[in-house]
């Protein structure tokens, strides 16, 4: 069986991830540098895929991932790449958070969600926490057996505005923002599959299996 590299850059939900890979049996390795990263398919096998877990702030996860020499390896990717959370969100070009360039697989510029009172009695409370309905816009092999208007488990701040030309599906919390994007062999999903219970599971399993 091919591995996978989870990056570790020191911030992302490790964990919660590689429980989610164990549950689905698919074989991994936890990489803190672009040194271990070059060591493991030096002495092993080339991985076979890419997962970057996202949890913290973009300036932080930039700055790590250059510190660690992860940069260049991830920008010149050819196997699939799928990035969680913030791990979508630095496959953009800029942003917002911490006024910081990204890795520039995708065009468009990270904002963040602005507070707001949608009637009397409710106000929309940022960050989003919870589930959320994910609306499919584009066939792809990651959603393949996922209904449409699923829910599946955010927690954000910031979000990858509406691309057509990379959006797989969307969603929405004030305003429509993406939730799943595809560049080619790049893959990002804005909500947490490995805290979304069994639908989040097929997701990942997907990725891992047929991407």
């Amino acid at each position: 069986m091919k591995t996978i590299a989870i990056i570790d850059y020191g911030a992302g939900n490790i964990k919660s991830v590689t429980n989610a890979l164990t549950k689905l049996e698919q074989k991994f390795q936890v990489v803190k540098s672009a040194i271990e990263y070059e060591r493991f398919e030096a002495d092993f096998a080339k991985f076979s895929r890419v997962i970057l877990p996202g949890v913290g702030a973009a300036k932080f996860a930039m700055n790590q991932l250059n510190t660690r020499g992860f940069t260049k390896i991830l920008q010149n990717l050819t196997i699939p790449f799928f990035g969680v959370c913030l791990g979508m969100q630095l496959l953009a070009g800029y942003s917002e958070e911490g006024n910081i360039d990204c890795l520039g697989i995708v065009s468009g510029v990270v904002k963040k969600f602005r507070n707001f009172r949608k009637s009397k009695n409710f106000s929309l409370k940022v960050p989003q926490v919870g589930w959320n309905k994910v609306c499919i816009m584009r066939k792809s092999p990651l959603l393949e057996g996922i209904t449409d208007k699923e829910y599946f488990y955010f927690v954000n701040s910031y979000f990858l505005p509406v691309n057509g030309e990379n959006l797989l599906a969307k969603s929405c919390y004030g305003n429509d923002f993406s939730a799943v994007i595809q560049c080619g062999n790049f893959y990002g999903a804005q909500f947490h599959p490995e805290r979304s219970g069994e639908i989040g599971l097929k997701l990942l399993n997907n990725f891992c299996t047929k991407c």
